[in-house]
């Protein structure tokens, strides 16, 4: 028997979050992973170019999420000389893919991520199970009292914990303790969102799922692969190509060459390694990840399937994968027009941890989903219902994210995509409506919708919600009291909310007052209060500029009693002021 304060069952990027902030808070954690490498999307799921937004290198994600970006970029920095220009970027990409900020192998962001967790392990507050998944769990009236955990070899470990966080890929903690969840399409007459679906609920329509694979390029060398089974129906139905449709435009992209008016190659899309970004000789060349619409694999919903037919569904979504390849080496038009193929394509054995060269798991984009005191909806982010420049305010919030509505769908499946505001992380989504007192969400299991999900679920989100998740573990031991309470009790909701400030955690979207700025905490404990929550036309506070006397009037109805520090004092030193002066002040 495993004790500790906090089980954190799931080692994807919610679950690593979630241990760091609970052990940084004082918490014993155990945590677990179901594969040899820590992080999920990240890593294990191969998915190394990460999905962010355009605020990411200054504001819009954790302290800690920082950490791990940083620490990605110093692990570089550290074994290879960049290129000049690499070294003069304000925010160096190792694999310069244009479709994120910060693109990596995926061993370097496992590297990375155990680098964080070590001082947490050497002063004994970690312990980490590798290579091991939930198989049941000990109920007590309302609590949880034990979960155990077993590997391939049917050797299993039971943790008895004060708390248990579910951050398992696909909520599979969920049924073992009898936390009601649900999964896939809701109707529209659930949900009352705009695109849901007319004709009633679709339990088994989970986004698509992906087996990421890696390639480099091989001049003058033929490196083609045997095509898989079935090929040619993969081939034509899925089908393979570089044409996307978006909206009702197709736009086709080209292997390595930028077709006009798009945003890059298909090469370059998500490059996880650019030999250009460092000297010469350094790098051997490009290392290119394929995460494509031709891979994502729509032949079965991997939640509702048992453990046998999961696996032989990762059988046929691996063939997919090598299908696309094989595609991509014999049949794909070439840029110039010369013929079709490019066999200098050469699948990489050594970049995912595996022997076939597909990620050790699959791309996981939907898990179930916790009943929760909070449902994120369609309309509470999407710009079509939010017309100011964030999305729904919740007073509640435990961080904050953004990404489009992206909904990968299974056929028959409502293909809803669309751009959201900058939205919040509300608490109750993490928290259970009914079941065991002592279990939280801690990654993509929160309360939204199958259209909601679209957007919740990407890599600097999970990464928050797992945060807010262990920091929430940790304050209700501290406190003697139910997740619920600090849901529902203001004050003690303030109280949590000022503690994850103080970890670096925003709460609401004033870009121009970052972690780190005296006046991050003030802000962002009166915005999300209802105090002081800036224009509705932009994400700025403007700290700079001079506080002007009749609005330090006006704010002054909510309850504080305070002067401006100085004449001509800034908002930022105002906030700084109005902050102290509340009941429930915080340390700013």
């Amino acid at each position: 028997m495993i004790e500790c304060d906090v089980a954190v069952i799931g080692g994807g990027l919610g679950g690593v979050a979630a241990a760091l902030r609970a052990c940084r808070s004082g918490a014993s954690v155990c945590l677990t992973e179901e594969s040899s490498w820590l992080g999920g999307q990240a890593t294990s799921q191969g998915v190394s170019a990460m999905d962010e937004h355009d605020h990411i290198e200054t504001f819009g994600a954790t302290a800690s999420y920082y950490e791990f970006r940083e620490a990605i970029r110093s692990q570089y920095r550290q074994l290879y000389e960049l290129s000049d220009a690499a070294a003069a970027a304000p925010f160096f990409n190792p694999g310069d893919g244009w479709v994120s900020r910060l693109c990596f192998e995926p061993s370097v962001g496992v590297l990375a991520l155990v680098g964080i967790l070590l001082p947490e392990i050497a002063a004994g507050r970690l312990q980490i199970l590798y290579r091991v998944r939930p198989i049941s769990a000990a109920v007590d009236g309302e609590r949880i009292t034990s979960v155990t955990v077993a590997g391939p070899d049917a050797e299993s470990s039971a943790i008895r914990a004060a708390w248990f966080l579910d951050a398992t890929e696909l909520g599979d903690l969920l049924p073992l303790v009898n936390t009601p969840w649900i999964t896939g399409a809701e109707s529209h007459e659930q949900t009352g969102e705009p695109a849901a679906r007319q004709d009633g609920p679709a339990p088994e329509l989970t986004q698509t799922w992906t087996m990421p694979f890696v390639v480099d390029v091989r001049p003058g060398e033929d490196h083609r692969i045997e095509p898989p089974v079935g090929y040619e129906q993969m081939r034509d139905q899925q089908p393979f190509t570089l044409t996307l449709t978006y909206g009702s435009r197709d736009l086709t992209y080209k292997v390595f060459d930028a077709a006009a008016d798009l945003p890059g190659a298909f090469w370059t899309y998500r490059r996880i390694l650019s030999a250009a970004c460092f000297a010469e000789g350094e790098v051997a060349g490009d290392l290119a990840m394929i995460n494509w619409a031709g891979n994502d694999f729509k032949g079965g919903d991997l939640i509702s399937a048992s453990p046998a037919e999961r696996q032989e569904l990762i059988r046929h979504a691996k063939d997919l994968s090598l299908g696309l390849l094989y595609w991509l080496q014999t049949e794909v038009p070439r840029d110039d027009g010369s013929g079709f193929g490019y066999p200098e394509l050469r699948l990489r054995f050594d970049v995912l941890g595996t022997e076939d060269g597909l990620s050790m798991l699959p791309y996981i984009r939907e898990s179930r989903r916790i009943l929760a005191r909070t449902t994120i909806k369609q309309q509470d982010v999407a710009v079509s219902h939010q017309h100011g420049a964030r999305a729904a305010i919740w007073g509640d919030s435990v961080g904050l994210g953004w990404y489009p509505i992206d909904i990968h769908g299974m056929p028959g499946d409502v293909a809803a995509t669309g751009p959201t505001r900058p939205f919040q992380i509300p608490l109750g989504a993490l928290i259970p409506r009914e079941g065991p007192t002592n279990l939280l969400a801690a990654c993509k299991n929160i309360g939204t919708t199958h259209m909601t999900s679209g957007c919740y679920r990407l890599h600097p989100v999970e990464w928050n919600i797992g945060e807010a998740a262990g920091a929430l573990a940790n304050f209700c031991m501290a406190e003697g009291c139910a997740a619920s309470a600090v849901h529902e009790e203001e004050e003690r909701l303030r109280r949590f909310q000022s503690q994850l400030l103080c970890a670096g955690v925003p709460l609401y979207w004033f870009t121009d007052v970052p972690i780190g700025h005296p006046a991050f905490a003030a802000t962002q404990m009166l915005a999300v209060s209802g105090i002081w929550q800036g224009s509705d036309g932009d994400l700025l506070f403007r700290p700079d500029e001079v506080m002007d006397p009749a609005q330090w009037n006006q704010l002054l109805h909510a309850g504080a009693t305070a002067e401006l520090p100085v004449a001509g004092a800034s908002r930022a030193e105002a906030a700084v002021t109005l902050a102290a002066s509340r009941p429930a002040n915080i340390d700013a």
